[in-house]
Protein backbone atom coordinates (compact mmCIF):
# COMPACT_ATOMS: atom_id res chain seq x y z
CA UNK A 1 0.00 0.00 0.00
CA UNK A 2 0.62 3.23 -0.65
CA UNK A 3 0.85 6.48 1.23
CA UNK A 4 0.69 10.33 -0.08
CA UNK A 5 1.15 13.24 1.47
CA UNK A 6 0.49 16.88 0.58
CA UNK A 7 1.38 19.49 3.11
CA UNK A 8 -0.22 23.33 2.08
CA UNK A 9 0.35 26.05 3.79
CA UNK A 10 -2.95 25.36 5.71
CA UNK A 11 -3.74 21.65 5.15
CA UNK A 12 -2.43 18.61 4.72
CA UNK A 13 -3.86 15.83 3.52
CA UNK A 14 -2.88 11.81 3.41
CA UNK A 15 -4.63 9.54 1.58
CA UNK A 16 -3.97 5.51 1.78
CA UNK A 17 -4.10 3.62 -1.72
CA UNK A 18 -4.38 0.16 -2.66
CA UNK A 19 -3.36 -0.29 -5.90
CA UNK A 20 -5.25 2.59 -8.25
CA UNK A 21 -7.96 2.69 -4.75
CA UNK A 22 -7.91 5.79 -2.76
CA UNK A 23 -9.13 3.16 0.55
CA UNK A 24 -8.64 6.24 3.31
CA UNK A 25 -8.01 9.76 3.21
CA UNK A 26 -7.52 12.00 6.19
CA UNK A 27 -7.29 16.41 6.85
CA UNK A 28 -4.96 17.94 9.71
CA UNK A 29 -4.03 21.49 9.94
CA UNK A 30 -0.51 22.14 9.10
CA UNK A 31 1.76 22.87 11.86
CA UNK A 32 4.85 24.36 10.82
CA UNK A 33 6.89 23.52 14.00
CA UNK A 34 5.33 19.26 14.20
CA UNK A 35 8.28 17.53 15.06
CA UNK A 36 9.00 14.07 13.18
CA UNK A 37 7.99 12.17 16.58
CA UNK A 38 4.40 14.21 16.41
CA UNK A 39 3.89 13.10 12.65
CA UNK A 40 4.52 9.50 13.81
CA UNK A 41 2.10 9.90 16.38
CA UNK A 42 -0.49 11.57 13.88
CA UNK A 43 0.39 8.76 11.51
CA UNK A 44 0.18 6.10 13.33
CA UNK A 45 -2.88 6.81 15.00
CA UNK A 46 -4.83 7.47 12.15
CA UNK A 47 -3.99 4.09 10.76
CA UNK A 48 -4.91 1.99 14.02
CA UNK A 49 -7.89 3.97 14.52
CA UNK A 50 -9.55 3.21 10.61
CA UNK A 51 -7.97 -0.24 11.13
CA UNK A 52 -5.19 -0.33 8.47
CA UNK A 53 -2.05 -1.87 9.29
CA UNK A 54 1.57 -0.41 9.12
CA UNK A 55 3.93 -2.99 8.07
CA UNK A 56 1.50 -3.45 5.00
CA UNK A 57 2.81 0.58 3.97
CA UNK A 58 5.19 -0.21 1.15
CA UNK A 59 5.96 3.56 0.15
CA UNK A 60 5.15 7.04 0.87
CA UNK A 61 4.76 9.87 -2.02
CA UNK A 62 5.00 13.55 -0.12
CA UNK A 63 4.56 17.10 -2.33
CA UNK A 64 4.92 20.35 0.22
CA UNK A 65 4.92 24.14 -0.08
CA UNK A 66 6.37 24.41 3.52
CA UNK A 67 9.76 23.33 4.50
CA UNK A 68 9.61 22.79 8.14
CA UNK A 69 7.09 19.94 7.72
CA UNK A 70 8.53 18.61 4.71
CA UNK A 71 11.32 17.93 6.83
CA UNK A 72 9.92 16.38 9.38
CA UNK A 73 7.36 14.29 7.13
CA UNK A 74 10.27 12.86 5.41
CA UNK A 75 12.24 11.96 8.30
CA UNK A 76 9.22 10.23 9.91
CA UNK A 77 8.49 8.40 6.65
CA UNK A 78 11.93 7.23 6.33
CA UNK A 79 11.56 6.10 10.37
CA UNK A 80 8.01 4.30 10.15
CA UNK A 81 7.85 3.17 6.32
CA UNK A 82 10.03 0.00 5.14
CA UNK A 83 9.90 1.34 1.43
CA UNK A 84 10.62 4.26 -0.78
CA UNK A 85 9.86 7.68 0.52
CA UNK A 86 9.42 10.10 -2.68
CA UNK A 87 9.54 13.62 -2.11
CA UNK A 88 8.30 15.76 -5.20
CA UNK A 89 11.20 18.39 -6.63
CA UNK A 90 12.93 19.23 -8.88
CA UNK A 91 14.70 15.88 -10.66
CA UNK A 92 11.61 13.75 -10.28
CA UNK A 93 10.15 12.34 -12.81
CA UNK A 94 6.65 13.40 -13.70
CA UNK A 95 6.34 12.28 -17.54
CA UNK A 96 5.03 15.53 -18.29
CA UNK A 97 6.96 18.14 -19.82
CA UNK A 98 7.31 21.64 -17.71
CA UNK A 99 7.22 24.52 -20.41
CA UNK A 100 7.30 27.58 -18.15
CA UNK A 101 10.31 30.27 -17.97
CA UNK A 102 12.12 28.41 -14.70
CA UNK A 103 10.61 25.18 -14.43
CA UNK A 104 12.59 24.65 -10.89
CA UNK A 105 10.28 27.37 -9.24
CA UNK A 106 6.95 25.59 -10.03
CA UNK A 107 5.34 24.36 -6.88
CA UNK A 108 5.25 20.36 -6.34
CA UNK A 109 1.76 20.77 -6.14
CA UNK A 110 0.92 22.23 -8.80
CA UNK A 111 2.54 19.80 -10.85
CA UNK A 112 0.96 17.03 -8.90
CA UNK A 113 -2.50 18.61 -9.85
CA UNK A 114 -1.29 19.13 -13.56
CA UNK A 115 -0.56 15.16 -13.54
CA UNK A 116 -3.57 13.85 -12.36
CA UNK A 117 -5.49 16.24 -14.34
CA UNK A 118 -3.80 14.82 -17.62
CA UNK A 119 -4.45 11.40 -16.78
CA UNK A 120 -8.26 11.91 -15.87
CA UNK A 121 -9.13 14.11 -17.66
CA UNK A 122 -7.41 14.58 -21.09
CA UNK A 123 -6.01 17.05 -22.74
CA UNK A 124 -6.51 20.29 -22.73
CA UNK A 125 -7.36 20.37 -19.26
CA UNK A 126 -7.28 23.28 -16.38
CA UNK A 127 -7.57 22.59 -12.39
CA UNK A 128 -7.91 24.97 -9.83
CA UNK A 129 -7.10 23.97 -6.41
CA UNK A 130 -8.92 25.85 -3.41
CA UNK A 131 -6.28 26.77 -0.87
CA UNK A 132 -4.30 29.51 1.07
CA UNK A 133 -3.88 30.63 -2.46
CA UNK A 134 -6.37 29.20 -5.40
CA UNK A 135 -4.38 27.80 -7.82
CA UNK A 136 -5.01 27.66 -11.84
CA UNK A 137 -3.05 25.27 -13.59
CA UNK A 138 -3.01 24.78 -17.88
CA UNK A 139 -1.91 21.80 -19.34
CA UNK A 140 -1.63 22.20 -23.12
CA UNK A 141 -3.26 19.89 -26.00
CA UNK A 142 0.39 18.69 -26.70
CA UNK A 143 0.43 17.22 -22.72
CA UNK A 144 2.73 19.93 -21.44
CA UNK A 145 2.68 22.20 -18.61
CA UNK A 146 1.97 25.72 -19.23
CA UNK A 147 1.58 27.98 -16.12
CA UNK A 148 -1.30 29.46 -14.69
CA UNK A 149 -2.65 31.89 -12.33
CA UNK A 150 -1.78 32.30 -8.45
CA UNK A 151 -4.74 34.36 -6.77
CA UNK A 152 -5.35 34.79 -2.73
CA UNK A 153 -7.39 32.54 -1.47
CA UNK A 154 -10.95 32.82 -0.02
CA UNK A 155 -9.24 33.05 3.63
CA UNK A 156 -6.53 34.92 2.62
CA UNK A 157 -8.99 37.29 1.54
CA UNK A 158 -11.14 37.25 4.57
CA UNK A 159 -8.04 37.60 6.91
CA UNK A 160 -6.98 40.59 4.66
CA UNK A 161 -10.25 42.56 4.76
CA UNK A 162 -10.83 41.95 8.98
CA UNK A 163 -7.36 43.62 8.81
CA UNK A 164 -7.90 46.35 7.18
CA UNK A 165 -11.07 47.35 8.60
CA UNK A 166 -11.99 48.25 12.41
CA UNK A 167 -15.21 46.43 12.32
CA UNK A 168 -15.74 43.92 10.66
CA UNK A 169 -15.61 40.66 12.11
CA UNK A 170 -15.20 36.65 10.81
CA UNK A 171 -17.78 35.52 9.35
CA UNK A 172 -18.79 31.39 8.40
CA UNK A 173 -18.24 30.82 4.94
CA UNK A 174 -21.48 29.75 3.40
CA UNK A 175 -23.94 30.60 1.06
CA UNK A 176 -26.01 33.68 1.85
CA UNK A 177 -29.67 34.41 1.10
CA UNK A 178 -29.27 36.48 -1.19
CA UNK A 179 -26.66 38.27 -2.99
CA UNK A 180 -27.69 41.24 -1.67
CA UNK A 181 -26.80 40.61 1.90
CA UNK A 182 -29.56 42.06 4.62
CA UNK A 183 -27.05 42.04 7.42
CA UNK A 184 -23.05 42.79 7.50
CA UNK A 185 -22.83 39.45 8.42
CA UNK A 186 -24.67 37.99 4.85
CA UNK A 187 -22.90 41.20 3.10
CA UNK A 188 -19.46 39.54 3.84
CA UNK A 189 -20.55 36.36 3.38
CA UNK A 190 -21.89 37.50 -0.48
CA UNK A 191 -18.78 39.52 -1.41
CA UNK A 192 -16.16 36.07 -0.09
CA UNK A 193 -18.07 34.02 -1.96
CA UNK A 194 -19.79 35.35 -5.28
CA UNK A 195 -16.73 37.59 -5.29
CA UNK A 196 -13.99 34.52 -5.24
CA UNK A 197 -16.49 32.85 -7.48
CA UNK A 198 -16.56 35.35 -10.06
CA UNK A 199 -12.93 35.76 -9.29
CA UNK A 200 -12.24 31.89 -10.90
CA UNK A 201 -14.56 32.12 -13.66
CA UNK A 202 -12.64 35.57 -14.73
CA UNK A 203 -9.11 33.54 -14.74
CA UNK A 204 -10.25 30.77 -15.89
CA UNK A 205 -12.20 32.08 -19.06
CA UNK A 206 -9.38 33.78 -19.95
CA UNK A 207 -6.56 30.57 -19.25
CA UNK A 208 -9.08 28.73 -21.49
CA UNK A 209 -9.22 31.02 -24.20
CA UNK A 210 -5.78 30.89 -24.01
CA UNK A 211 -4.53 27.39 -23.98
CA UNK A 212 -7.42 26.86 -26.40
CA UNK A 213 -9.34 23.51 -27.49
CA UNK A 214 -12.22 23.65 -25.00
CA UNK A 215 -10.45 22.47 -22.15
CA UNK A 216 -11.61 20.27 -19.38
CA UNK A 217 -12.03 22.37 -16.31
CA UNK A 218 -11.45 20.61 -12.80
CA UNK A 219 -11.31 21.50 -9.12
CA UNK A 220 -9.96 20.34 -5.99
CA UNK A 221 -8.61 21.96 -2.76
CA UNK A 222 -11.07 22.18 0.93
CA UNK A 223 -13.32 24.71 -0.34
CA UNK A 224 -14.10 23.33 -4.16
CA UNK A 225 -17.50 22.15 -2.99
CA UNK A 226 -18.42 25.85 -1.69
CA UNK A 227 -17.31 27.91 -4.27
CA UNK A 228 -17.87 25.84 -7.51
CA UNK A 229 -21.73 25.86 -7.53
CA UNK A 230 -21.40 29.70 -7.73
CA UNK A 231 -18.93 29.26 -10.86
CA UNK A 232 -19.88 28.93 -14.66
CA UNK A 233 -16.47 27.74 -15.72
CA UNK A 234 -16.04 24.74 -13.50
CA UNK A 235 -17.26 21.39 -14.67
CA UNK A 236 -15.99 19.12 -11.93
CA UNK A 237 -15.29 19.02 -8.40
CA UNK A 238 -12.38 16.26 -7.75
CA UNK A 239 -11.23 16.00 -4.31
CA UNK A 240 -8.56 13.57 -4.61
CA UNK A 241 -6.55 15.12 -7.43
CA UNK A 242 -4.04 16.00 -5.46
CA UNK A 243 -3.71 12.81 -4.17
CA UNK A 244 -4.27 10.89 -7.21
CA UNK A 245 -1.33 12.69 -9.05
CA UNK A 246 1.24 11.87 -5.90
CA UNK A 247 0.25 8.15 -6.66
CA UNK A 248 0.64 8.43 -10.58
CA UNK A 249 4.32 10.17 -10.11
CA UNK A 250 5.24 7.32 -7.36
CA UNK A 251 4.63 4.90 -10.29
CA UNK A 252 6.28 6.41 -12.74
CA UNK A 253 9.09 6.54 -10.70
CA UNK A 254 9.23 3.61 -8.82
CA UNK A 255 6.78 1.10 -10.05
CA UNK A 256 3.80 -0.27 -8.31
CA UNK A 257 5.98 -1.65 -5.57
CA UNK A 258 3.36 -0.01 -2.73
Amino acid sequence: MLVTIDVGNTQTVMGLFDGDDLVDQWRLSTVRERTADEYRLFFEGLLRQDGHRLDRVGGVALSSVVPEAKEALTAMAHEMVDGPVLVIGPGVKTGMAINIDSPREVGADRVVNAVAAQARYGTPVISVDFGTSTNFDVVDADGAYIGGSIAPGLAVSEDALIAATAALRRVEIVEPRAAIGRSTVEAMQSGLIYGHAGLVDGIMERLALEVGGNPARVATGGLASTIVPHCRSVEIVDDRLTLDGLRLIFERNMGDEA
